[in-house]
């Protein structure tokens, strides 16, 4: 793990991104500058090998990176680790050729990029997408639409996966990489009580995309595979960044319990506020080791399936416990914007709909352990 990549990341989360972030949770939304500074510093090239523009740090390092930034803002490192993904498959199995501008555009912050797997009607049911990609002379139509993906309102650039075959055929489905100027691409943005503005939250209509034959990244009967091995990446890294967040509170709690005085003592004195902080302190230490093992699992190339799932599920309901928990421990002071805590509550709420949701990986962890049993 680098340290010293990841001493710069917590110097940047604290003082350039946390202090904007107050302004994002009530409907502002990032600067461009701001998202450049992440790409002078590295965040969208991490795991990319130096010769191509990237830092080359490992797995583990992408995941402490996201655990800090999300302490200082989720949907901000959300934003910057989605297009850091993009980067990092047209790295690993795009054609060099056609990959070179997009890539320097991306690693240099001024392009983001998202990968497309929800619809309307299919979330968690990955096989059942019904955007199609048909094979004409040179080439691929898609038609389709894509929504509640993140970087989605903003992105230049996009991984779509869209069915070749026939829909509810898993090993049909393709990858293709998408430019989201071209014409016959329709974007528009979603919002909801929960401000997603540092999230880039939306979503986009595909309407006879024309795409040149090389655009395919993932061919049918790989991309399915492909996209359950990043998924189990990426809850490793959503548990971490809700970690994170919870982190952030208890750091804000701790120093506020400190000095305001209450009766007298400060509130960090008294037994029922200390007793709540300690049980987020455990909840969280307990949150941390399980994400640890998925880190493990993942980096070895593993099947991390189960060690994902199970610290997605476990440091997602940590943080939605314990956040609520300890704004209750600021009063009403916890509920100004430059407290973390309403960001980061919402934030960890949807975390919960994010790469599987909480329900739906309850029943997949209870499979898999059954499986492992037999």
């Amino acid at each position: 793990m680098s340290r010293a990549f990841l001493d710069k990341v917590t110097h940047f989360a604290k003082g350039r991104v946390a202090p904007e972030a107050a302004a994002w949770s009530i409907g502002a939304a990032p600067e461009p500058a701001l998202y450049q500074e992440a790409a002078a510093l590295g965040l969208l090239g991490m795991e990319l090998p130096k010769a191509r523009g990237g830092q080359g740090v490992d797995f583990a390092t992408r995941v402490a990176a996201c655990e800090i930034m999300a302490g200082a803002d989720f949907g901000f490192a959300m934003s910057l680790v989605n297009t850091h993904n993009i980067a990092l498959r047209l790295c690993e199995e795009g054609q060099v050729a056609a990959v070179e501008q997009p890539l320097a555009a991306l690693l240099s912050g001024q392009m983001h990029a998202c990968t497309a797997l929800t619809e309307p009607g299919t979330g968690s049911d990955f096989a059942a997408i019904r955007t199609t990609a048909r094979q004409v002379d040179g080439g691929w139509l898609l038609d389709g639409e894509k929504s509640w993906i993140i970087n989605g309102r903003q992105a230049g650039l996009a991984v779509v996966y869209a069915q070749c075959a026939e829909i509810g055929d898993s090993s049909g489905i393709g990858a293709f990489v998408v430019d989201l100027t071209v014409p016959g691409v329709t974007r528009y943005a979603i919002d909801s009580a929960f401000a997603q503005t540092s999230l880039g939250t939306g979503g986009f209509h595909l309407d006879g995309v024309k795409l040149p034959q090389e655009a395919m990244i993932s061919a049918p009967g790989t991309a399915f595979k492909a996209i359950l091995q990043e998924i189990n990446a990426a809850r490793t890294y959503v548990a971490a960044m809700c970690d994170g967040m919870l982190q952030a509170a208890l750091d804000s709690a701790a120093a506020y319990g400190a000095q305001r005085l209450s009766f007298g003592k400060p509130l960090n004195q008294i037994p029922r506020w200390h007793a709540e902080f300690d049980a987020a302190e455990r909840a969280l230490t307990q949150a941390r080791d399980v994400t640890r093992h998925a880190v493990a699992q993942v980096s070895q190339g593993a099947d991390a399936q189960l060690a994902a799932a199970e610290a997605k599920i476990g440091s997602v309901t940590c943080a939605q416990t314990h956040l609520p928990r300890l704004l209750q421990l600021m009063g009403a002071e916890g509920l100004r914007p430059e407290h973390p805590f309403t960001r980061h509550i919402a934030a960890a709420q949807i975390a919960g709909f994010t790469d599987g949701a909480t329900n739906i990986l309850k029943d997949r962890v209870a499979r898999l352990t059954a499986r492992k049993e037999t």
